[in-house]
């Protein structure tokens, strides 16, 4: 298999006075002799589970900065891994310093719109991870009020699962779950609220909780990017067919229509493509922080 493929990506910049320790996705991580740990998001993009060998001009550094803004919103709702944006000099502005957590196990997703995998398991038995729904929805549909539905953590190259709370509470325990669940839909409530009054809908979002040293449940990886959350246009959001969004769906679509058959190397991206990815990931930022990339 390629360095560009499932199990990886590009073996990772070394950094003066840091351990690498881990290359992920998109993200690529870093101890100090303090136990700190240093946050780097790249310019790499990953779809259908696949790291691409294209990269996206300033993806990392947006979402490390969008991240910031959502983490300063929310801090009266939970607390968060940052420590410091004073980075090395060859990371500035797409790297943080944050706290080690002991992660929970779980993705925690919360939705208030039906589309994606969600959409699957509705159309099949009119739920989402044990959230019973009204009949008649269709892709788009806002939901009565937001839903809480975990998935599993999957190993890079691997899916994640949705499941429902009663599975996830055996992973987790009953009670962290519960106070996991709580959580997640007050921070997905309080942005949705905040990116409407932006002209943008938030229609689902992905959280990754740790315990911190103090004992407290605290906020962690990335918040509220393109890359884990979906942003729509809400100008343009119609029930019944896909929304116009602010994420990686030229990538999706162009290598759907590639021919490419998902299990061999991916394709490099077109510039066009490219392009128009950096610049809906711009816009996202400047959309809901209010400031120019």
């Amino acid at each position: 298999m390629s360095g560009f493929g499932a199990a990886g990506a590009p073996p990772a910049p070394s950094i003066e006075g840091w351990t690498h320790l881990r290359t992920g996705k998109v993200r690529d991580l870093y101890t100090n002799d303090s136990g700190e740990i240093l946050l780097v998001a790249s310019d790499r993009i990953s779809a259908f589970d696949w790291v691409l060998p294209t990269t996206i001009p300033n993806k990392g550094a947006i979402l490390t900065q969008l991240s910031l803004f959502w983490f300063e919103l929310l801090a009266d709702i939970v607390p968060n891994h940052i420590i410091s944006d004073e980075v090395p000099d060859s990371v500035a502005d797409r790297a943080v310093i944050v706290q080690p957590l002991e992660m929970f196990a779980i993705e925690c997703v919360a939705r208030g719109f039906l589309t994606g995998s969600g959409l699957v398991e509705y159309n099949q038995n009119q739920e989402v991870c044990g959230n019973p729904l009204p009949a008649g929805l269709q892709d788009g549909s806002e939901l009565p009020a937001s839903i809480f539905t975990p998935a599993t953590k999957a190993d890079i190259g691997d899916h994640d699962i949705n499941i429902d709370f009663d599975l996830a509470s055996a992973i987790v325990g009953k009670e962290s779950a519960e106070q996991l669940r709580e959580l997640t839909l007050k921070l997905y409530d309080t942005a949705s609220e905040f990116a409407r009054s932006r002209g943008i809908i938030l229609a689902d979002t992905k959280f990754e909780f740790g315990i911190n040293m103090a004992g407290e449940i605290t906020l962690g990886d990335e918040a509220l990017t393109p890359d884990s959350s979906r942003f729509w246009e809400e100008s343009g959001w119609k029930p019944g067919k896909s929304q116009p969004s602010f994420d990686k769906q030229f990538v999706r679509d162009w290598l759907t229509s590639s021919g490419w058959d998902k299990k061999s190397t991916p394709p490099e991206l077109p510039a066009e493509i490219v392009e128009k990815t950096a610049e809906r990931y711009a816009e996202a930022y400047e959309r809901i922080t209010g400031n120019k990339f």
